[in-house]
């Protein structure tokens, strides 16, 4: 059954309140919730010392609440809906008019409103949103290229190979290496961004294709590893 408080800025609600938390430390169950937030800021100052039960709790809400705002607060005052150093001189409000507003109404077992969940859920999406894309993986991969015989010019095999440019791939340190017979090969490093640089289709589509397959027999992985 929901538990209904009106009228807290007066002290006939606020003995209502005392009369609910007899024997009780907290609005509902065993700890802070949001029923006693929803309570504490109805109620614009500390109840005195005639309220003892609001009184405590009060002040444990109060203590609760203030670990999640670190910060260093000056003492502000609200009254009539604004602050009042900045609220002009105006007449006080009577009980009456208090005890009509709608506001003071607090219903603790509500139900979350179509606009609360809508709400609630463009905040989620904005959290994904903003999270930090995950950045690619990067690798590093050895090469043996392969040239078609002894009189291939390994120069232009070099020039050949470090000509295949695309975004991710970065070429590296490279040397010849004797294979036998006057037939050298070259060794060449690379380092490639995993999702956008496929070794296969380098390999297939780039290095033993025209026109570089006029200097490129065949290229081999030598070493292939994660950074």
């Amino acid at each position: 059954m929901a538990i209904t408080f009106s009228d807290l800025h007066t002290e006939q609600g606020l003995k209502a309140v005392e009369e609910h938390l007899s024997g009780k430390t907290y609005i509902s169950g065993d700890q802070l919730s949001v029923d006693d937030v929803k309570v504490y800021a109805a109620i614009l100052e500390k109840p005195g010392d005639g309220l003892p039960n609001v009184s405590k709790w009060y002040d444990t809400v109060a203590s609760q609440l203030a670990k999640s705002f670190p910060g260093k607060a000056v003492g502000v005052k609200i009254g009539g809906g604004i602050a009042q150093s900045e609220a002009p001189e105006t007449e006080a409000p009577t009980a009456a008019a208090g005890a009509d507003d709608d506001d003071d109404d607090i219903d603790l077992f509500a139900d979350e409103t179509e606009d609360e969940k809508k709400a609630a859920e463009e905040r989620e999406v904005a959290k994904k949103d903003t999270k930090k894309p995950k950045e690619s993986g990067k690798s590093s991969v050895l090469l043996d290229v392969k040239p078609w015989d002894d009189e291939t010019d390994m120069k232009k095999l070099e020039e050949a190979v470090r000509s295949v440019q695309m975004p991710g791939l970065y070429w590296g340190a490279s040397k010849l290496v004797p294979v036998g017979y006057g037939i050298k090969k070259l060794t060449i490093m690379m380092t490639i961004d995993d999702d956008l640089v496929s070794v296969d289709n380098l390999i297939e589509d780039h290095l033993t294709s025209e026109p570089n397959n006029e200097y490129i027999q065949s290229v081999d992985i030598v070493a292939f590893n994660k950074i």
